[in-house]
């Protein structure tokens, strides 16, 4: 079994999951491309102790992108972005994660 935090690489902290976890209690997660839903939801019941009812995953291919820019550029050499796979994971009623403490 894998370290839990092999597994969970970093919260996704945009408007968007900010507005799921305000109205379904759903975070989001970028997590490893080899983990699988059972790994992803011990890994968060693990390192925040929260109760989770539903993992959701999707995979993101990297997209292509030219390194150099603009009219003057000879050559048009393609760089990539990574791929990388992304959780949503649903808690139980009355449970909550804290990313950022105030303090």
């Amino acid at each position: 079994m894998r370290n839990a935090y092999d597994i969970i690489v970093q919260p996704v902290v945009t408007e968007k999951s900010a507005r799921a976890i305000e109205l379904g209690n759903v975070y989001t997660f970028i997590v490893e491309n080899d983990a699988n839903k059972i790994e992803i939801g011990h890994a968060v019941e693990k390192i925040w102790d929260v109760k989770v009812e539903k993992v959701r995953t999707m995979r993101y291919q990297g997209k292509a992108r030219r390194a150099l820019l603009g009219r003057m550029s000879r050559s048009r050499d393609v760089g990539r972005r990574a791929s990388f796979k992304k959780a949503m994971v649903t808690l139980a009623e009355g449970d909550s994660i804290e990313f950022y403490e105030a303090g």
